[in-house]
């Protein structure tokens, strides 16, 4: 790939011309410009004139606010008041090659150019999207090896000031230079926690990055319905889906225009098969029955604080998702013990479940699932008040592979409870009793006498003799054990 340094030069100014004009009339609605003498720093030769070989788009946050790329630091920029993506110049030895002649032999190459091309591709492989950005900018055998395809599988972009719309059309349109109007490479997109992202950015997603397989947009609440609709028809790849906290969004489905041409059948398969829908507000059980209807391929699905979630919507989601193993509807204030029945229609293939402080279900609820859900690994009920010592009596003796268990803020479980558990549930990890009023130092060490392998242990809140906790200490030898009291340590 060096040895052909020469020529692909014409190439790279092509792509150059049309990157530096997009951005160039970006920039003139911008109030302030750089002087042409800036001081020297580490991003002093920054320009925004087109050049022959430009360097990647980097991410520029204004001077005031830093932003952010993959967790690391950017360079400042004057100009305005917001983030934009700019074209830097190349390094000085690809504009003036005459200058880096009159270097001493000393300075004229370094240890680090004797590596072979897979070595520096290894390295880069390591390198967040921003810093990959930077090496692009040393020398035309670095910008060559940065913007292989290989690299780009990933794209990873954070900060609350970052314009991320404009990033994402930059560095797509450098992608696409090989294949006109498509990233075949790409297969991941990070934004998540990108404030400023908006349906423009996800446009350009979905139209260039047809093998696109996960998308991640936490906290990304600008992001509506529309935008998610024309990513999931046009990346039909896409398996892994994260839209918690964008609180427009209330439903994933194809857009009109593809369900029509589509057959009703292959118009439900989408391939998505993780979904997080945390903390969106708006879902309701009508967009459940759609997502349901048309995600039939789910395993992953995480409905966290979708407070208007009902029974109802899980009996959708039963009906069309049946593979669903892991499913967390904790906060859901309306889900009893009927949605808990239709949950426990899942059967051995449910391996989570998180229904935390879902104050309507009781014992009966967690009976069903014990029934019938025996392979269950992992059960969140903390703050499920309406649980007891029966409940917990009937998880032990049918779930007998579970390994982590959380019943805090469960007054009515007592060492009763732990009894059992401690009696059946040999293969426990992980419990939490935070807050359990019941619980004494007996359950405790009936518990640490039995479950050997056991590696956490929460008991805060809870009123448990120091001489216990001891007691824990000695059988359980890897238990990280938390808890409140100050003399025990």
């Amino acid at each position: 790939m060096g040895a052909n340094n020469g020529k692909q030069s014409g190439s790279e100014g092509k792509g150059s011309s049309s990157i530096s004009s997009d951005l160039s009339s970006s920039t003139d609605q911008t109030s302030t410009k750089a002087p042409k003498n800036a001081a020297t720093s580490e991003d002093s030769d920054l320009s925004m004139r087109t050049v022959s070989t430009p360097s990647p788009a980097l991410i520029l946050p204004p001077r005031s606010s830093p932003g952010v790329l993959n967790g690391s630091s950017t360079s400042s920029s004057t100009f305005g008041t917001e983030t934009i993506a700019m074209v830097h110049t190349p390094p000085t030895s690809l504009t003036h090659p005459q200058r880096s002649l009159r270097q001493p032999r000393d300075q004229q190459g370094a240890p680090i150019d004797i590596l072979p091309d897979h070595a520096f591709l290894q390295i880069f492989t390591h390198l967040p999207t921003n810093q990959l950005c930077r090496c692009a900018r040393v020398c035309r055998r670095w910008y060559n090896l940065a913007w292989d395809p290989r690299l780009w599988r990933t794209i990873r972009l954070t900060g609350d000031v970052l314009h991320v719309d404009r990033a994402l059309r930059v560095l797509t349109r450098r992608l696409c230079q090989d294949t006109p109007n498509v990233c075949l490479t790409l297969e991941t997109v990070v934004v998540s926690g990108c404030r400023r992202l908006t349906d423009r950015g996800l446009y350009t997603v979905a139209q260039c990055c047809p093998e696109l397989r996960c998308l991640e947009v936490a906290g990304c609440y600008n992001v509506s319905n529309e935008a998610v609709f024309e990513v999931v028809s046009r990346c039909p790849n896409l398996e892994h889906l994260d839209v918690s906290g964008c609180s427009k969004v209330t439903c994933i489905s194809l857009t009109r225009d593809v369900s029509v041409k589509l057959s009703p059948l292959h118009g439900q398969q989408i391939s998505i098969r993780y979904l997080d829908m945390t903390d969106c507000f708006a879902l309701e059980d009508e967009g459940l029955h759609t997502i349901a209807a048309h995600c039939t391929q789910l395993t992953h699905l995480y409905l966290r604080r979708c407070v208007r979630l009902t029974d109802e919507g899980l009996r959708f989601l039963v009906i069309y998702c049946p593979s669903v193993r892991e499913l967390s509807v904790s906060d859901c204030r309306f889900i009893s013990d009927f949605g808990l029945r239709e949950i426990a229609k899942l059967e051995g293939r449910l391996r989570y479940l998180s229904i935390a402080h879902c104050g309507r279900i009781t014992d009966v609820g967690v009976r069903y699932i014990a029934k019938y859900c025996n392979r269950l690994r992992y059960l969140n009920a903390r703050g499920c008040e309406g649980l007891t010592d029966h409940g917990i009596e009937h998880l032990a003796k049918n779930c007998l592979k579970l390994k982590s268990l959380d019943i805090g803020k469960c007054p009515l479980v007592s060492d009763a409870g732990l009894e059992q558990l401690a009696l059946n549930s040999f293969n426990l990890k992980r419990l939490s009793l935070k807050s359990c009023e019941s619980i004494s130092g007996r359950g405790l060490q009936v518990v640490a006498a039995n479950c050997f392998d056991l590696q956490l242990l929460n008991v805060q809140d809870c009123d448990v003799p120091l001489e216990a906790l001891r007691f824990v200490k000695r059988h359980c030898k890897r238990c990280v054990i938390e808890h409140t009291n100050p003399a025990f340590f």
